[in-house]
């Protein structure tokens, strides 16, 4: 409860003849030129004020901003609630059940460990694709997702009977950011507080990066480390500079060939090559008002592929009609109107507002896009989309097989070119077929690598297999599943698709995910569901899926084929993540595509395709069928959207989103205030950061001796350091599984065995597409891809980085990582710095870092460091096979943060390399962090001081 009110801003606003406590913005200074999201913190801090953590002097930084300057002044947000997934939230309440020990250990309270904002997890990333292209697909993966995690979804079950404020939303429901912007966001939120009802803005932190999608519901929000929000459950303020804020003016209106997801693919490249690391983006101007609540999501839900920390839209019309839609009560629709307009934050186009820096986009501009095969900022106009895979393949396919340019001679026997059979619908999936080519030719592939593989099926499908094929292709994703402009638009294309006789190819593995049940019942309502069916589109499971890497192994024969011929296969998806690795194991690149393009590549079969001038095949007249064609018409669309969708969709399906299905219902739930662990669990774990820590923090002290276990290049990003995905038997966690009764068909994903430390661990810097220069190639300076470094307790031989981590710890020996530019970029992965930490980690060393990985790498007590400007490790001549040594850092013990530490590399010939690092730890809250040894540490001690 705030004790201090300087500036008299306490009020009362009446809605309705219901009465709210507020805090009024028009009693600070420069209040109104203020950007939307800025007044959102200024709030935050009139509320919170108590002298102490936030001052008179904060809320008067924060009102008379310097929009042109760099950020310098630190405040501490307090955010109203906190959202989970499981994946991030399973650690959590690991780490929440641990130190209500660790307080009893300590002599305080263990109920004093509680949430003390609201929380609510969503268990959306645990469902993968097992079975898929049939209409019991989503039955099987809901059977198989509790046979596989039954052990973690008892453990939550418990947590939400033991915690207070902490509600969980059962598997199958929906994704957690759709979720959270049809039901969870209040965009006003109330609470009782000493015998008043308050009004005040829903602010959220969520333990995912996208939880940015609720910025575009006006909701103020970002995703933090599973760490940083244990702590804001537990009322801790999160550190924060005062930001620049980008002001991105939209204007004109989408051009019916394109999609949200195009202009969405449009302005993470603009905000990418712009720069926005670490700012927030506003958007303003005439055209906001043209841009539906879903479009708003969707580009909110991209801010951190932009790189910003938030991507808002104000408060106005749309908001409140999508709230409408969606179920909200009338009295929470008068209460969020009346609310942002006393405030001076509803929409006004004609405001002038400061804002540190501008860019514009014209919507009319926007073209059909696609982003790979790596990156989400790297776009590709469709038009371009064929020449770009050419030319990007010759780095994912080798040169020298002696089949380039040329069909494979198996085939060509098989096949002449001459009397190949064409490319008419439905043929390639006709059993009695015999082998063909993608192309649906025998021709030779001029112009990039070609390796033509015959691949014969089970079922009778035969057909050859060529670098470039589409394997995978899924509309999943928050992302698009939230809007049903685009879903819609894949319905009416899947159905054009239909009749006129065109298949997917039979090579491709096809899945739906909404994010919610609405989007079934909506795809019900206008009959486009069978379409989608008839194409291979069943709905699998609610859940993210493909996004996320649960995209599921591919067919058997498939796989085979693809690792023995060593074959540069694709995915195409509707989400929001491609980095390397991530999609599947057995796919190198990867594409981000609007839900309807998902469709027509799994039409095509082939990245290697020109939409523009190529047929995907022929109708019943043989008269050859192109996407333009078949594209949906997007008045005809917007007729569907207001025939097919309904409120009461939302109330139905979200009324009991709490409850679960019979499944969720018959879990056996554990009781207690504290949780009974089980020694022989592989997927629960009591965490061991608490193990022998005492009331008063040791002394920070300098690191000596320090070996490098690894140095890593540039854009390495949390999916690279963080486990994720499935592992194979002979990997440091298939090894300790197996030693502990595991049976392989049983190990299920990293992801799902968060809540054990032991398999984190050893599966962190295990990404199979991760390279360690520690092990480059003399000749051709590329790293060995996979989980391994040197370990120099053994004269430097090779060794599994978890193995080599233990024999260091063994001998006593600090270690250290080196890395590039963007160093943590991705998913806000907290296990890719518990898992640093937990490896015996003491400092990363790189160009830059992202936010919020450099923030959780202080969170677990290791200290950030980047080179100096201008400066690398190669332009250091650093090999990575030196001794490390850092100092200057002791001086935190004295209330201090240096600015720079000496850093002394010395080489296997004695000589040294010295130079000043930069000390990025940004904020006096970091460094009490750093002090304590990490922030569960530091609010730990604060409770049990403070009882």
């Amino acid at each position: 409860m705030s004790t201090v009110d300087s500036f008299g801003a306490k009020g009362v606003l009446n809605v309705d003849g219901a009465d709210y406590e507020i805090f009024r913005l028009n009693t600070v200074e420069g209040y109104d030129s203020l950007p939307y999201s800025l007044k959102v913190l200024l709030e935050n801090l009139l509320r919170t004020e108590d002298g102490a953590n936030v001052t008179a002097e904060h809320i008067k930084a924060l009102g008379q901003w310097d929009e042109t300057a760099q950020p310098s002044k630190e405040i501490q947000f307090t955010p109203g609630r906190v959202l989970m997934q499981d994946f991030t939230g399973v650690p959590c309440v690991v780490d929440l059940a641990t130190m209500r020990e660790a307080v009893t250990d300590l002599g305080g309270d263990p109920k004093k460990i509680n949430p003390l904002a609201p929380a609510e997890m969503v268990i959306d990333h645990s469902v993968q694709i097992d079975s898929f292209g049939n209409s019991d697909a989503i039955e099987r993966n809901m059977d198989i997702e509790y046979k596989r995690n039954g052990e973690r979804y008892k453990f939550l079950r418990w947590g939400q009977t033991a915690f207070d404020d902490f509600k969980v939303v059962p598997p199958g429901m929906g994704i957690v950011h759709q979720v959270n912007i049809e039901s969870l966001a209040r965009v006003v939120m109330t609470r009782n507080v000493g015998g008043a009802l308050r009004a005040y803005p829903d602010t959220c932190v969520g333990t995912d990066s996208h939880t940015t999608m609720e910025n575009g519901l006006g909701v103020l929000g970002w995703g933090v480390g599973g760490i940083e929000a244990e702590a804001a459950m537990l009322g801790q303020p999160i550190s924060m500079l005062i930001p620049r804020v980008v002001g991105f003016k939209l204007s004109g209106e989408i051009p019916a060939g394109a999609t949200a997801t195009d202009v969405v693919l449009t302005i993470t490249q603009m905000l990418r090559e712009h720069g926005v690391v670490g700012k927030f983006v506003e958007f303003y101007g005439e055209g906001v008002t043209e841009v539906p609540l879903a479009n708003r999501a969707t580009i909110g839900n991209m801010s951190p592929e932009f790189g910003s920390t938030a991507a808002m839209f104000p408060i106005d019309d749309v908001t409140i009609d999508y709230l409408r839609l969606t179920g909200r009560t009338e009295e929470q629709l008068a209460l969020v109107e009346a609310y942002a307009k006393e405030q001076g934050m509803w929409h006004d186009p004609s405001r002038e507002l400061r804002f540190s820096e501008h860019l514009e986009l014209d919507l009319s501009t926007v073209v059909p896009s696609i982003s790979g095969p790596k990156r989400p900022q790297d776009r590709i106009e469709l038009t371009d989309a064929k020449e770009q895979f050419r030319k990007d393949i010759h780095n994912y396919a080798q040169e020298d097989d002696g089949r380039n340019g040329h069909v494979d001679e198996s085939v060509e026997e098989t096949f002449p070119a001459s009397d190949a059979p064409s490319a008419a619908a439905g043929e390639a999936q006709d059993p009695a077929d015999k082998p063909r080519n993608m192309d649906g030719s025998g021709a030779p592939v001029v112009g990039r690598p070609s390796k033509q593989v015959p691949v014969q099926m089970p079922d009778g499908r035969e057909f050859n297999l060529d670098h470039g094929a589409v394997s995978i292709a899924s509309i999943t994703s928050c992302t698009n599943t939230s809007n049903p402009n685009v879903m819609l638009a894949a319905g009416v294309l899947a159905r054009n698709a239909v009749e006129k006789g065109l298949v997917q190819k039979p090579w491709v593995k096809t899945s739906i995910a909404p994010g919610s049940k609405v989007v079934t019942d909506y795809y019900e309502k206008s009959g486009l569901i069978e379409y989608l069916e008839k194409i291979g589109f069943f709905v699998v499971g609610y859940g993210c899926t493909t996004c996320i890497g649960n995209s599921g192994p591919l067919e058997e024969e498939i796989s085979q084929k693809i690792q023995e011929e060593d074959l540069a296969v694709t995915s195409v998806l509707s989400g929001n993540r491609n980095f390397e690795g991530r999609i599947n194991p057995d796919v190198k690149m990867n594409y981000l595509a609007s839900p309807p393009l998902v469709v027509a590549y799994a039409l095509a079969g082939t990245m290697d395709f020109d939409f523009q001038n190529e047929p995907l095949g022929q109708d019943a007249e043989g008269n050859a069928v192109f996407l333009q064609d078949i594209w949906p018409d997007p008045s005809e669309v917007q007729q569907i959207i207001d025939e097919s969708i309904d409120t009461g969709m939302f109330t139905s399906k979200y009324g009991t989103i709490f409850e679960g299905d019979h499944r969720w219902q018959e879990l056996e739930t554990p009781e207690g205030s504290t949780f009974a662990w089980d020694q022989d669990s592989t997927y629960v774990r009591k965490a061991p950061y608490f193990e022998g820590m005492e009331l008063e923090p040791q002394p920070v002290e300098d690191i000596e001796g320090a070996r490098v276990l690894l140095k890593l290049g540039d854009s390495v990003t949390t999916d690279h350091i963080s486990p994720a995905g499935s592992f194979k038997s002979d990997t440091p966690a298939g090894r300790y599984l197996l030693e502990n009764g595991v049976e392989r068909k049983d190990f299920n994903s990293y992801g799902s065995r968060r809540g054990n430390h032991e398999v984190m661990i050893r599966g962190t810097f295990a990404n199979i597409r991760i390279k360690n220069e520690l092990l480059a190639d003399e000749n051709d300076g590329a790293g060995v891809e996979g989980g391994f470094t040197r370990d120099f307790t053994k004269g430097g031989e090779q060794a599994y980085v978890y193995d080599a981590a233990q024999n260091y710890q063994a001998e006593g020996t600090p270690l250290v990582v080196l890395g590039g530019k963007e160093y943590g970029s991705g998913s806000s992965r907290d296990w890719a710095a518990k898992g640093t930490r937990l490896l015996g980690v003491k400092a990363v060393i790189t160009q830059s870092f992202e936010r919020i990985h450099r923030s959780n790498l202080i969170g677990m007590g290791v200290l950030p460091l980047q080179f100096p400007e201008g400066e690398s490790a190669d332009t250091l001549g650093l090999s990575g096979f030196e001794t490390f040594s850092i100092s200057g850092i002791t001086v935190l013990n004295e209330g201090t943060t240096p600015k720079t530490v000496k850093v002394t590399a010395t080489k296997e010939d004695g000589s040294t390399v010295e130079f000043d690092a930069d000390v990025r730890i940004d904020t006096p809250g970091e460094a009490d962090y750093y002090r304590n040894g990490g922030i569960l540490q530091y609010v730990l001690r604060q409770l049990v001081d403070n009882q």
